[in-house]
């Protein structure tokens, strides 16, 4: 991922995607679109929850204009959803505020076609207000995050992101309630060895990658490789750096969308569970992170005599030392911990080294002006914004309080170190709601609403008999 300087940072930020806006969003934008796309019949407007899940409304094309004027109304609601849509009630914005509607506006220069759609439709990606339409609503993902960016640019520094997402593709067909790999396209048959970077499997499903590919590039979504992962069914998908960390999280919303779309059109499902098979590889999303000043300097980049950066070294700093506190927003399921075992290549505890994938926050090496942090903890399943805002607070946080990070990891991290990170939800959640860094940052009001929610999904998951139990207790004891 290498650093953007100078005019090519200002010139990504001016184009990219779902840019902040500086004054109200012009309804030329929808005009012009209209009048480039008579074909268009609908437009779906989206709005990602706390879980990550696209909601919205769809709307007729004669309606798009006014969503541009006076915006839409959601229910506030739509932010204390648990992971099976249900309104959790202790948040406080549900009936005890009569389910209130809020205002959602377009995010500027986010309204596109959707390739995959037969009918032609159009999509739009929305943020929510207060009723004043000058306020953003406070338990918005997307504004949690806008805040920690703006602390960046008061200390004159501008993060470059990019998000690495993997995924597997499974059958439609899941006869026992479990899944299982797709038939191949070519074959017929289902993958079942473990073959990473394969491109016999890329061919495989070449014409499913290739649409993936090129539906995300029609809506300017910089998706720009693929790989087989390490597991049957199992890909990986890149997205190019963005100097704006809230464009490179509607970037991750979006290429799932696209994902899990032509797969459906491919007759085939996907999922980002993070660990939908118990004996392969869960699905990870990997966070590569750069600062540029205001020079479009790298300042991540090392000193003349080829020593670590102090800035790049209290990120890091900041990253570990309050990486038990965030966990939760890496890992916001149940399922996530799942993911954590030495022979699956996750991190279980905060370590860190230079070109070593069994650390939790890796240096890559390469071209030195190209220096970054990789944070490789989080599942697929996180909501980015929340897991960006995370990650941004903790280095924010380290810089500004210059915390040195503890030694240097060399070799196999799984054989030095022991698992010393929260292991379940439950932990990781309360290590979230007593961290001072984090009500600090995100916001106490915030980590409110997350919390609650988490732990109701944690409860009603606790009291659910599974079918193991049957199996070990109901005639044995």
């Amino acid at each position: 991922m290498p650093s953007l300087t100078g005019a090519d940072a200002a010139a990504v930020g001016a184009a990219a995607v779902g840019a902040a806006p500086t004054e109200p969003v012009s309804v030329q934008e929808a005009e012009a679109f209209l009048a480039e796309h008579p074909e268009i019949h609908f437009i779906d407007l989206l709005i990602a929850d706390m879980n990550g899940i696209v909601r919205g409304k769809r709307i007729d094309r004669s309606a798009l204009l006014k969503a541009y004027e006076k915006g839409i109304a959601l229910p506030a609601s739509i932010f204390a959803l648990n992971i099976q849509g249900t309104t959790v009630e202790e948040t406080g914005l549900g009936l005890e505020i009569g389910d209130a509607d809020r205002v959602c506006l377009p995010i500027p220069g986010t309204l596109c076609v959707e390739p995959w759609q037969k009918r032609p439709t159009g999509q739009l990606l929305m943020t929510m207000y207060e009723l004043d339409r000058k306020t953003p609503f406070f338990a918005d993902p997307r504004y949690v995050l806008q805040r920690i960016v703006k602390r960046f640019s008061e200390l004159g520094l501008t993060p470059v992101s990019a998000f690495e997402l993997e995924f597997y593709l499974i059958d439609q067909e899941n006869i026992t309630g479990r899944p299982q790999p797709p038939r191949s396209p070519m074959s017929g048959k289902r993958p079942n060895s473990v073959q990473v970077y394969s491109m016999d499997d890329l061919d495989e499903y070449a014409e499913f990658l290739q649409d993936v590919i090129e539906a995300a590039h029609e809506q300017d979504i910089p998706a720009d490789a693929i790989v087989a992962e390490s597991a049957p069914g199992q890909f990986e998908v890149n997205l190019h750096h963005v100097d704006d960390p809230v464009v490179a999280c509607d970037h991750n919303v979006l290429l799932k969308r696209v994902i899990k779309n032509v797969a459906y059109d491919h007759e085939m499902d996907t999922t980002f569970m993070a660990k939908p098979y118990y004996d392969q590889a869960g699905n990870g999303m990997h966070v590569h992170i750069s600062l540029v000043d205001e020079d479009g300097t790298n300042v991540f980049a090392p000193n003349a005599d080829g020593t670590l950066s102090q800035t790049l070294r209290w990120a890091i700093g900041g990253l570990l030392q309050t990486l038990p506190e965030y966990m939760a927003f890496l890992c916001p399921n149940v399922n996530s911990y799942r993911r954590f075992s030495p022979s699956f290549f996750v991190p279980c505890a905060p370590t860190w080294g230079i070109d070593n994938r069994t650390v939790a926050v890796r240096v890559p090496g390469g071209d030195p002006e190209s220096m970054r942090i990789e944070h490789r903890l989080a599942g697929a399943d996180a909501n980015p914004y929340l897991l960006m805002a995370a990650l941004l607070s903790a280095i924010h946080y380290g810089i500004s309080n210059k915390i040195e990070p503890p030694e240097m990891t060399e070799g196999n991290a799984y054989d030095q170190h022991e698992a010393s990170l929260p292991t379940n939800l439950r932990d990781a959640l309360r290590a979230l709601e007593n961290s001072a860094v984090m009500k600090e940052y995100i916001g106490e009001e915030y980590l409110d609403v997350f919390v609650l929610c988490k732990e109701s999904e944690q409860e009603e998951f606790e009291r659910t008999i599974s079918d193991l139990e049957y199996m070990w207790y109901l005639h044995t004891v």
